[in-house]
């Protein structure tokens, strides 16, 4: 168990005071990065249910290191006194839910903004809190977020295959990142001008933001890209191949230099279809239906690491595509101490990913795992202020809850 006192300085956001209400991944991912680069945070669940996320073995643990927990009942009176006092201390606040969740309770910003003039707030939502409220009220999850905000649309193999959602968490993580650049902009303005700022952050608008030109090629020539699968919309070799072993590659075969390189290890130096300065080939043409027939043909007579340094020896874009037990094993991913291990408060001592990014002045750390459910509940409420036999009366009426061993 600890409070606000027992966190280490360290990081790029040492002294940064992060409170988070959020669920599942589209917030939390943006404290847990918070976390794990030094800033303090205080991440508050449910009292009424523990997050969703506790149900899938290790993404808790993986995404709260580092974190400070506790499990409340926001809505009740006494649950709103935790929350103002939570709101009083922090430079940001982080939450998501369906918009429009905290106004019904009352919580409003202006609400907000009286007990702390500067915070930022954060909302997260699937469909925003404001636009046509049809869905600013509705549910959203991961796979909501792409299915809206067309992502979903554009994955996944031609028709009449159906569209498929990028795994695992695409949405979530994309929002969170938002969530986090935003939310660390707006800190830095407050502290400029004293006033707190309230950001919107729609899972849907995320998604629809990363699409490149797809959304300007319908909206200004009316055409909707096809799904392609793994397949480059106009180019032939560049796509994922299957070798000999069963392992895969992703080959990406585009550019002059890369072309040269590649044609004779092909066989396909001389070819008439190929000229001299060839910049890449088209599908659905004489040259891309050779090219894709050609590296075919070469992968399934080598393994994936046999293509891939043959391929890299000839200096053109290739890679294995990697399983977990491939990352584990490969040497570059132990040169960059990419998995670590770390005292878990469930499971003990555990491997996982480390923390992100590398850094040489102020680089992250893991100074505690995830806090088990409602952990930190009595350490912190007393630095707040709270007596023992408040915080046992607070458990008494639900208000407060711990898992086993917690309380």
């Amino acid at each position: 168990m600890a409070n606000t006192k027992s966190i280490p300085s360290f990081g790029f956001l040492s002294g940064l005071k992060v409170f988070s209400t959020g669920t599942v991944v589209a917030a939390p991912y943006a404290t847990a990065l918070f976390a794990e680069n030094g800033a303090t945070v205080i991440h508050a669940e449910s009292s009424v249910a523990p997050d969703t996320c506790r149900a899938i073995k290790y993404a808790w643990n993986q995404e709260h290191r580092n974190e400070l927990g506790l499990a409340i009942n926001i809505p009740t009176p006494e649950g709103k006194e935790i929350f103002f006092k939570m709101i009083k201390w922090a430079d940001i606040w982080i939450e998501s839910s369906k918009g429009g969740t905290y106004s019904k309770w009352g919580l409003t910003d202006e609400v907000i903004w009286e007990q702390n003039p500067k915070l930022v707030i954060v909302h997260v939502s699937g469909f925003g809190q404001e636009g046509d409220p049809a869905y600013t009220s509705r549910a959203s999850y991961d796979a909501i977020g792409q299915a809206f905000g067309g992502y979903m649309f554009v994955n996944g193999l031609p028709e009449p295959n159906p569209p498929m959602r990028a795994v695992p968490y695409t949405c979530d993580y994309v929002t969170a990142l938002n969530a986090a650049w935003a939310a660390l902009a707006a800190y830095m303005k407050a502290k400029e001008t004293g006033k707190g700022e309230s950001i919107d952050i729609a899972q849907f608008e995320t998604m629809t933001k990363i699409q490149l030109h797809y959304p300007m090629t319908y909206l200004n020539d009316g055409k909707l890209l096809e799904r392609n699968g793994n397949d480059d919309p106009k180019f032939a070799g560049y796509s994922a191949y299957r070798c000999k072993d069963g392992n895969y590659v992703f080959i990406g075969l585009v550019g002059g230099g890369p072309m040269k390189r590649a044609l004779p290890l092909l066989g396909l130096e001389g070819d008439p279809d190929f000229p001299k300065g060839i910049q890449l080939a088209l599908k659905n043409t004489s040259a891309g239906d050779k090219l894709t027939k050609a590296i075919e043909d070469y992968c399934a007579q080598y393994s994936a690491e046999e293509v891939d340094a043959n391929l890299m020896k000839a200096d053109v874009p290739c890679c294995t595509i990697f399983n977990l037990k491939m990352m584990s094993e490969n040497s570059h991913f132990k040169a960059r101490e990419v998995f670590t291990e770390w005292d878990d408060a469930q499971y003990g001592k555990v491997k996982g990913v480390n923390v992100f990014p590398r850094a040489k002045n102020n680089p992250p750390k893991i100074w505690r795992g995830a806090p088990l459910y409602g952990q930190d509940n009595a350490d912190v409420l007393k630095e707040f202020g709270y007596s023992d036999d408040e915080i046992d009366g607070l458990y008494e009426k639900g208000i407060l809850k711990a898992g086993e061993g917690c309380h």
